[in-house]
């Protein structure tokens, strides 16, 4: 037995365990680069976390990634239950309206992101600004998405838009699961259409929702890709802890993030723990059910 656990054991170590170990060691030392040898580390006790929580910086990170946690998590978690509703309902052209609500998804973030910047948000030919223009918005069209003010809330609304198909398709496939015996008895008791998704589809997939949460609290925590291309230098508007991590490790003048590989590990902790805290508290909230149906 314990020579067939081998190997796994050995892959977790080798794998997981060290990378977690090494990366908490160097939280708490100073050192000239992500590749130098321990020899060459001084060690700084909690100072890289204490410095970390005196930066302006990093702070609006936190703040940035408290607002795309709690604010796209509503409206991503939202719009995709929303469509796996309508489509598990019986909609004409399921398989289309599926395929084209998940494509997003198919694209890279690199290039969805710069099709949201050159084509959407584009400050004189963009989309948004010739649809408004159109209906005569004149005030919603003078709005320039890529400018420090709305910048945010532009990457935001990209983001999204991504990342509803992937969790829309997690709901259907939880939706499907469900007897449809429940709602014809449902119906013929008398229930429409907004009782029968809070007393029977929402309840039965509780887990479902659950694992959502799980998954896009992951996602939002390790926003990077997003943010590096709506802003190519670090700005308060726009940066994450990730972006953050990014140029203290790689190195980067900008917004007062210098070469600091101790304090760049110590964000990736404290991401790491955020995510943990995060996923407690949603276990105590939403606690998993044994359904039987």
């Amino acid at each position: 037995m314990l020579i067939s656990l081998g190997p796994a054991v050995l892959c977790f170590l080798v794998m997981f365990a060290y990378p977690i170990i090494r990366t908490v060691m160097m939280s708490l030392n100073q050192l000239p680069s992500i590749s130098s040898d321990m020899a060459d580390w001084k060690f700084v006790r909690l100072r890289n976390y204490t410095e970390l929580f005196r930066n302006s910086v990093f702070l609006a990170s936190l703040r940035n990634i408290g607002k795309i946690w709690l604010i796209g998590g509503i409206l991503t978690l939202s719009v995709a239950l929303f469509f796996a509703v309508i489509l598990a309902s019986g909609v004409k052209g399921k398989r289309f309206w599926r395929s084209a609500i998940y494509l997003p998804n198919s694209i890279s973030a690199v290039a969805l992101s710069t099709m949201w910047l050159q084509y959407v948000f584009q400050n004189k030919f963009g989309m948004l600004k010739q649809l408004f223009g159109t209906l005569g918005m004149e005030k919603l069209e003078e709005i320039n998405w890529t400018s420090p003010q709305y910048l945010f809330w532009a990457m935001l609304l990209s983001f999204v838009y991504g990342s509803v198909g992937y969790f829309m398709l997690i709901f259907l496939s939880g939706i499907e699961r469900i007897p449809r015996d429940l709602y014809e008895s449902a119906r013929l008791d008398g229930a429409d259409s907004w009782t029968q998704f809070w007393r029977i589809t929402f309840p039965l997939i509780r887990n479902v929702f659950r694992t959502c949460v799980t998954l896009w609290t992951i996602t939002s925590v390790n926003f990077f890709v997003w943010a590096k291309m709506f802003s190519s230098r670090a700005n308060v508007e726009t940066i994450t802890p990730v972006y953050f991590l990014y140029n203290k490790v790689f190195g980067s003048a900008n917004a007062g993030t210098v070469l600091d590989v101790g304090a760049g590990a110590a964000v990736g902790v404290l991401v790491a723990v955020l995510v943990l805290i995060i996923y407690i508290i949603m276990n105590k909230v939403l606690r998993e059910e044994e359904l039987e149906y």
